[in-house]
C-alpha cells in the first residue's frame, strides 16, 4: 500500500509540475541588448517566439528555461542588437527588383563603368531579353559641393554602340541617359527596328555617317526603337520580386508600406503562394482607383484574392500626387527656384490614364479622397515643394472639416520642403509626416543650389516635426529617381536622420545640423510609427507579448553607440512572423 502512495505521489507531482511549465517556444532570442520601443520596459534581455506571436519578453534576471523543449531553437544573440522589425514606409517594389536584375546607371558616367554594369546583367537575364533603363550620368550631374566650389560641370558624357556591342551580343540594349535626353542603343535594336542602314531624324552619325547608336529624345529613330521593344516577361518580373525580397530580408526589413501599381497586387499573391513573400506587403493603389476597387469588393487591411482581413499581404491607404521632384525642378513652391528663376514647379498627373493636370483649387484632388475615403480607403499624398506641402495640409483641413474628425492615417509623402507655418498643422491634423531621410544625405549635393540657404532650412526637418508633435514614419523611396539611387538598408535611414551628412561624412558637422534627431526618435520613426501608420501598432511594431514576431537583429547597438559609427552597423538576422528568413553567417 505504502508503495502504491508513494507511486501516486509521484505522479501527481510530475502533473502539477507538467502544469506549470510553459508551451515549449519554437524559437528563443537569448542574452541580447533588446531595444522593445515600449516605453514601460524598453530593454530586455530574451525574447520568446511561439509560431507567429512573441510569449515572452524576459529581463536578464528572468529564466526562459521553462520555454525550452526538444524543437526549440536557442539563438544565443551574445549582446548583439535587437529592435521591432524594421517597416519600410515607401517603396516602389517593382522598381526596386527591376534595378536589383536591370541596368543600374546613375552612377556612371565612362564606359568602364558602363561596360561593367552591363557585364553584371548580361550573367543575370537570359539571351533576347531587351535591356532598358539605366539614367547614366546622374551623380555626375550634381557632385556634392560644387556650387559652393565654383566647379565646373564638364560636357555631356556621350558613350556609343561600339563600346558595348561585344558584351550585350545577345540582349538588345536602349539605353538613357538620367534627363532622358538622350538614349543609347546597341547595334542589335537597330537592327530590330530596322535602324542599321537608315538614317532617320534625331540619329547621331560619326564622320562616315554611320549610326552611332545615340538618338535624341522626342524623334522619329526614337519611336521607331521603343515600337519593337520587347515586354518583359513574366517569369522575369517574378524574377525581379524574388530579387527585391531577398535584398530585403538581407537588411531587416520585414514589411513594405508599397506604392502598388496595378497588376502586381497578383504577383505578390504568387509569391506568397510559393512561400517567397518574405516581408509583410501593405500595397498602396493608386488615388484614382477607390472607387474600382469599392466596386470590387476590396477595401483596406483586406487581401486582394480572399477579400478578408490579412495581416501579411493587403490593401492599405490610396497614394495620389500633388507636385513632382525637386531633381527635376518639378516640386511645387511659391518663389521660383533659384537656378531656374522662371520656373516654381508644377502640379501631377494621378495616373498616365488622367489627361488633366491638377488644378490650383484642387477640387479634382478632394474629390479623389473623398471618394476614397467613401470606399474605405485614408489617402496618403505625395507633396514636396512648399506649395505643395501647404496644399495638402489644405484640402487635409477642409476633409476633416467634412468629417468632423481628425484624419487619423492620413499621411503627407515626403513632405520635403515646409514653411514655418506649416509645422504644427500636421498634429492639428492629426496628419502623419511620411519622410524619407536618406533624401538628406543624397540630396545635399545639389539643393542649395536649387532653392537657395533659407528655404533649405525647412528641408528634411525632422526635429521640427517632432517638436511641433508630428509623427515621423521613415521610408526609403526605393529604388529611387532619375536624380538618385536610394538605399533602404535602415543603418543609411537612420545615418541620414541622427547625422545629416553623407556616406563620407560630408559637411563636417551635418548639413542644418540643427534637425538632427536622436537613434531613439529615428527608429520609433521605423517600427512603431509605421505600424501606427498602417493601423497596426497593436499587434506589432514593439516587442511585447501578444505581438507578432517581426524582429530584426543587429551585430552593434545603434543606440549605445557613437552615431558617427551607425554605417558600420549590419543586419544579422531577419525574422517576419515568426520565420527567419535571413541569417547572416
Amino acid at each position: 500500500m505504502k508503495r502504491y502512495l508513494i507511486l501516486f505521489l509521484i505522479l501527481i507531482s510530475g502533473s502539477l509540475l507538467f502544469s506549470c511549465a510553459q508551451t515549449p517556444a519554437d524559437i528563443i532570442l537569448a542574452n541580447g541588448e533588446i531595444y522593445t520601443m515600449e516605453e514601460d520596459n524598453p530593454w530586455a534581455s530574451s525574447i520568446v517566439i511561439t509560431d507567429n506571436k512573441i510569449t515572452a519578453v524576459l529581463s536578464e534576471s528572468e529564466s526562459y528555461d521553462n520555454y525550452v523543449g526538444d524543437r526549440t531553437r536557442v539563438i544565443d544573440l551574445n549582446g548583439r542588437f535587437v529592435t521591432p522589425g524594421i517597416i519600410d514606409g515607401h517603396t516602389h517594389f517593382n522598381g526596386y527588383g527591376a534595378q536589383i536584375n536591370g541596368v543600374d546607371l546613375l552612377t556612371v558616367s565612362d564606359n568602364d563603368g558602363l561596360k561593367t554594369e552591363l557585364r553584371r546583367v548580361v550573367n543575370i537575364l537570359g539571351d533576347d531579353e531587351w535591356i532598358t533603363g539605366g539614367l547614366w550620368g546622374g551623380y555626375e550631374e550634381w557632385a556634392f559641393g560644387a556650387a559652393e566650389a565654383g566647379k565646373k560641370k564638364r560636357g555631356r558624357w556621350e558613350p556609343d554602340r561600339w563600346a558595348i556591342d561585344e558584351i550585350t551580343e545577345n540582349n538588345p540594349c536602349l539605353l538613357s541617359s538620367f534627363d532622358r535626353k538622350l538614349f543609347l542603343a546597341n547595334t542589335l535594336a537597330l537592327e530590330a527596328a530596322g535602324l542599321d542602314n537608315e538614317r532617320l531624324e534625331g540619329m547621331k552619325l560619326d564622320r562616315r555617317r554611320h549610326p552611332t547608336g545615340l538618338i535624341y529624345a522626342g524623334s522619329p529613330a526614337l519611336k521607331r526603337i521603343r515600337d519593337v521593344v520587347k515586354p518583359k516577361s513574366e517569369e522575369r518580373i517574378l524574377d525581379e520580386m524574388r530579387a527585391g525580397m531577398k535584398a530585403l530580408a538581407e537588411q531587416g526589413i520585414t514589411e513594405i508600406h508599397d506604392i502598388t501599381p496595378v497588376g502586381q497586387e497578383m504577383r505578390y499573391v504568387k509569391l506568397e503562394e510559393s512561400s517567397e513573400l518574405t516581408c509583410r506587403v501593405w500595397m498602396r493603389p493608386d488615388l484614382s482607383r477607390g472607387a474600382e476597387l469599392k466596386d470590387a469588393g476590396l477595401t483596406m487591411g483586406v487581401h486582394p484574392v480572399t477579400k478578408q482581413k490579412n495581416d501579411y499581404l493587403r490593401f492599405g491607404a490610396l497614394k495620389g500626387y500633388i507636385d513632382g521632384i525637386m531633381g527635376t525642378h518639378g516640386a511645387l513652391f511659391f518663389e521660383p527656384y533659384s537656378d531656374q528663376p522662371e520656373n516654381s514647379g508644377h502640379y501631377r498627373r494621378h495616373t498616365s490614364d488622367d489627361p488633366d493636370l491638377m488644378v490650383p483649387n484642387m477640387e479634382k484632388m478632394y474629390d479623389y479622397i473623398k471618394v476614397g475615403y467613401e470606399a474605405g480607403f485614408v489617402s496618403n499624398v505625395h507633396a514636396i515643394g512648399t506649395k505643395g506641402v501647404a496644399l495638402m495640409l489644405d484640402t487635409y483641413e477642409r476633409l476633416m472639416t467634412d468629417l468632423g474628425k481628425d484624419l487619423e492615417g492620413f499621411r503627407v509623402i515626403h513632405a520635403q520642403v515646409i514653411r514655418d507655418q506649416d509645422f504644427p498643422r500636421f498634429k492639428a491634423l492629426n496628419v502623419i509626416a511620411e519622410v524619407n531621410p536618406y533624401h538628406v544625405s543624397d540630396d545635399m549635393r545639389w539643393m542649395e543650389e536649387r532653392i537657395g540657404t533659407e528655404r533649405c532650412k525647412g528641408a528634411y526637418a525632422f526635429k521640427r516635426l517632432i517638436d511641433n508633435g508630428a509623427v515621423l514614419s521613415f521610408g526609403s523611396d526605393i529604388p529611387g529617381t532619375s536624380a538618385a539611387k536610394y538605399l533602404c538598408h535602415p543603418k543609411y535611414l537612420i545615418h541620414a536622420a541622427v547625422n545629416r551628412t553623407t556616406l563620407n561624412g560630408e559637411p563636417e558637422g551635418g548639413w542644418f545640423s540643427q534637425e538632427k534627431i536622436s537613434v531613439h526618435e529615428a527608429l520609433k520613426a521605423f517600427t512603431i510609427n509605421n505600424a501606427y501608420a498602417a493601423f497596426a501598432d497593436d499587434i506589432r511594431g514593439s516587442l511585447k507579448e501578444g505581438k507578432l514576431a517581426d524582429i530584426t537583429i543587429f551585430d552593434k547597438n545603434m543606440i549605445r553607440m557613437d552615431p558617427k559609427d551607425i554605417l558600420t552597423t549590419e543586419v544579422d538576422m531577419t525574422i517576419v512572423d515568426g520565420r527567419i528568413v535571413f541569417e547572416r553567417k
